[in-house]
């Protein structure tokens, strides 16, 4: 029988000649991860370990992103990759105890993925270790750090059965393998036994694994027995259901159509980073459940296997991704597939997961997306994927901007485009184009929205949101037109909120926020449900309520406002200072022209959501972005035959640069401040004011901002 002993306590960390005693999970820059100079380095894990007579296996859930595996000074074994799990074998060396010292380091290499992205790279053991102790004759570890157990249930002329194939170490008569599933009041559904390393389960009318509606969840249990003792054993969860997308009709389930409203998720936490424990991945999927999402994306790598057991335990359909991201290179092929097939080995049996997505945004750097290799590169992964597992969709997410006509777009089952019209270029309104126009040109492929979101600062806030001015209201406007927009397309399978949660993002610095991207429906450290959580939960769930929007727009100049309210009831009642306005309407109340007095103003929805304002002489200018008003202002001020003599905040980057009078002041700093050709290419379409909004996305220096801030409106045509 195999014992598994978790060992995440007292262990000595050394980084840069200083030693402290540490538990597991630990991130060693969770404190200085929102800053662009975040910790980036080599650092060690220190542990005596007992003699132990068993096989021993080492088994680290996840440590980031290069790990060596030191045994008294000598290393033994190295992981490239810093989202999956890995096992190393302890046998040969634990019999008389030893020295366990793990090397971990967060550093970008050339030969790993992923280098560049719009997230933190958090660094350290930040999941669970154990040692796991076992017979001679065991579930292996050798396939890529597995259970050594993959279940594939399939309908066979109407009738199920549960294909059990499994990877032992050392199996041989007279051993055998006994499987046994049972159902969840843990009576025996069905059991076989086989003198091979696999068998079939006939299984008659099981009950099926249905989303939300029934997450019926059975437990297989693998044992090897050999003269009636059990050598080792594993159980692991598995889920009878089937599904298929239709390029017309979306996703079905079970042979029931279910439009996948999902979210995506960073596992990362304030003050945190990587290293959360069982408690946060709960808290996580209770607020993702709340707001009435049936399907998760987690973006953009594997991630912690309780949380895949809560999307089984609790029906929400995942999309699983590798890290292999932003910027392809043909050094780090063989270590994409190395985390693509951890990715499938070690979440096989997961019957929450629908597709693997096999990369994400790729083109980003233009040098690299040029490559001759990208796309057979790619379709190797897809080939790859389906090898692994052919009973589930392979899947990717494009770059907005990529070509529809990219051969990248016809390599996975299914497609994703991430998209941000109305956020950092052009209007929402352009995504009805664009989706209308790509379903016309190509019919047959099965597309959804993999991405889409605008920041939202709950300390920002306007009467009159406008793109750009990272304020709660204007978040709220965006995602309105995009999931009006989602909903009347039955073709579009699913849609995919980026983020469900702010996260760290070290290169960032929008809004007056460092380091974090802030397109969550909920905050950093998941206090505040922003008003767009609400206008989702109005959308999808179906638990009744009603909630005000703005609460956070607390001091405004006495007048008159649009009150905005969402619920999911027909009708909602607002009461404002005792008096009492009724609509009837669906999900999006506006109550308009409402008389916001000097002073104290009650507002109370439907008996249940209530807030006050306070009426002011003038608005508070804290809701604003201070830097950017003055920024508009100073063009503001010069008369209008001096305007037409000089660039201004709506002109473009391109139009900037390719200025006479800007070449010395502008272009020249702009080479100098080591932007690379792509991004430059990249935000040459952005007017100015967009571009300094979203410098930290590309890196720009300080400098460089305040040069375009200050300047812009005193370069001449």
């Amino acid at each position: 029988m195999r014992k598994v002993t978790r060992i995440n306590d007292n262990w000595i960390f050394k980084t840069e000649g200083r030693e402290e005693v540490v538990s597991l999970p630990h991130c060693f820059n969770a404190a200085d991860g929102l800053t662009r100079d975040y910790k980036r380095t080599r650092c060690v894990y220190k542990k005596e370990l007992p003699p132990m007579k068993n096989n021993v296996f080492l088994y680290i859930e996840g440590a980031n992103s290069v790990c060596d595996v030191a045994v008294d000074s000598k290393i033994i074994n190295s992981h490239r990759g810093g989202y999956s799990s890995f096992a190393t074998d302890l046998t040969p060396y634990i019999k008389n105890g030893c020295t366990l010292e793990l090397f971990v380091d967060n550093s970008d290499f050339e030969d790993v993925y992923p280098s560049t992205a719009d997230f933190t790279f958090w660094g350290g053991i930040y999941r669970n270790v154990s040692l796991i102790e076992t017979s001679d004759t065991h579930f292996s570890f050798s396939d890529f750090s597995s259970d050594g157990v993959y279940a594939t249930p399939k309908k066979v002329d109407d009738k199920w059965v549960l294909d059990v194939k499994c990877v032992i170490d050392n199996f041989s008569s007279p051993a055998m393998l006994r499987c046994t599933l049972l159902d969840k009041e843990n009576n025996v559904f069905a059991r076989a036994e086989s003198e091979k390393n696999e068998l079939t389960l006939e299984c008659d009318n099981p009950i099926l694994w249905n989303g939300i509606k029934n997450p019926y969840l059975y437990t297989l249990q693998c044992e090897i027995v050999e003269k009636g003792v059990i050598l080792d054993n594993i159980s692991v969860k598995v889920g009878f259901r089937s599904f298929y997308i239709d390029s017309e009709k979306g996703f079905f389930l079970n042979g029931e159509h279910l439009k996948l409203k999902g979210v995506s998720r960073h596992q990362d936490r304030e003050n945190m980073g990587n290293a959360i424990t069982e408690k946060e991945h709960s808290e996580d999927l209770d607020l993702i459940l709340e707001v009435g999402a049936n399907s998760v994306r987690l973006a953009h790598y594997q991630q912690n296997r309780y949380f895949y057991d809560l999307c089984d335990e609790k029906g929400v359909l995942v999309w699983a991704e590798s890290p292999i991201i932003s910027c392809f290179s043909e050094l780090k092929q063989d270590n994409a597939k190395q985390q693509l097939t951890e990715l499938v080995k070690q979440n096989y049996n997961h019957p929450s997961i629908f597709c693997w997505g096999i990369e994400n945004e790729i083109t980003q750097n233009k040098k690299a997306a040029k490559s001759k290799a990208l796309v057979p590169y790619m379709r190797e992964l897809n080939a790859l994927v389906k090898s692994l597992d052919e009973t589930r969709y392979s899947t990717c997410a494009q770059l907005s901007i990529l070509d529809q006509k990219s051969p990248l777009n016809s390599i996975t089952d299914i497609l994703g485009y991430n998209h941000y019209f109305g956020w950092y270029d052009f209007g929402f309104e352009f995504l009805n184009r664009w989706l209308d126009d790509f379903h016309r040109e190509y019919p047959k492929t099965k597309l959804c929205l993999s991405e889409y979101g605008a920041e939202g600062l709950v300390n920002l806030h306007s009467a009159s949101p406008k793109q750009g001015d990272y304020s709660e209201e204007y978040q709220c406007r965006f995602h309105e037109e995009y999931i009006r927009a989602i909903n009347k397309r039955d073709w579009l399978w699913g849609s995919y909120v980026w983020n469900m949660f702010d996260f760290g993002a070290s290169n960032r610095h929008e809004g007056g926020v460092t380091g974090k991207n802030n397109k969550g429906l909920a905050t950093y450290d998941r206090r505040i449900k922003k008003d767009s959580f609400f206008l989702y939960k109005a959308f999808w769930s179906e638990k009744e309520f009603t909630h005000i929007c703005s609460e956070r727009f607390k001091n405004r100049k006495a007048g008159l406002y649009d009150i905005k309210v969402y619920s999911n009831k027909s009708e909602v009642t607002l009461e404002v200072n005792g008096k009492k306005f009724t609509q009837k309407g669906e999900k999006i109340f506006i109550f308009k022209d409402i008389e916001i007095k000097k002073g104290e103003n009650e507002l109370v929805a439907n008996g249940e959501h209530r807030i006050f304002i306070n009426g002011c002489e003038k608005t508070d200018e804290s809701y604003s972005i201070t830097a950017e008003n003055s920024f508009v202002r100073n063009w503001e001020r010069k008369s209008e035959e001096e305007r037409k003599n000089y660039l201004s905040p709506e002109n473009t980057i391109k139009e900037l640069v390719k200025s006479e009078d800007a070449h010395i002041m502008v272009r020249g700093k702009l080479g100098r401040d080591k932007l690379s050709k792509p991004i430059l290419k990249l935000i040459y379409p952005m007017k100015i004011k967009t571009a300094i909004k979203l410098s930290g996305v590309f890196g720009m220096s300080r400098n460089m901002q305040q040069l375009l801030t200050e300047y812009t409106y005193a370069i001449h045509k």
